[in-house]
């Protein structure tokens, strides 16, 4: 897999009063877009609590807003891993509309104990199910944090 892929469309709850994406209504887009990655990759949210009591947060994001959404746009997000460490992960999230790049986001995620918040490592189903989130043909596999640190 090359990635992920996941359409949506911009609804008027998703819109200000100008009629464009509210900046805070691509967050919602990307969790919706790597919600349905973990799902589509056979290792959903509520398994990794059910099965280990963990959960996966954003510990930092980037954006780069560069063209709006409008109501009623058909809007895609794709998503691909770029890094890993033992208990995060690091993906590229890109909105795009007809092909054209609207936002682009980097996101770490931390995997972390539920009960108490603490960072936890990424179980091996989860962790082979991110690495296949790869990242887009000619740019290599995502690095782990060891290759980072070369």
């Amino acid at each position: 897999m090359n990635g992920h892929r996941f359409a949506c469309r911009v609804y008027f709850e998703d819109t200000d009063a100008a009629g464009l994406v509210y900046h805070a209504g691509y967050l919602r887009f990307a969790e919706r877009a790597r919600t349905e990655a973990l799902r589509d990759l056979g290792v959903p949210h509520a398994v990794l609590l059910d099965e280990f009591g963990l959960i996966f947060v954003v510990r930092r994001i980037k954006l780069d807003y560069l063209r709006p959404a409008r109501l009623d746009d058909s809007l895609e997000v794709s998503t691909r891993a770029l890094s890993f460490g033992a208990s995060r992960v690091v993906l590229s999230q890109i909105v795009r509309r007809e092909g054209e790049t609207l936002v682009e986001a980097e996101v770490m995620l931390a995997c972390v104990r539920r009960r108490d918040g603490r960072p936890a490592r990424i179980p091996p189903r989860w962790r082979d199910a991110l690495g296949r989130l790869a990242a887009a043909e000619g740019e290599g596999r995502p690095r782990s944090a060891a290759t980072e640190a070369k």
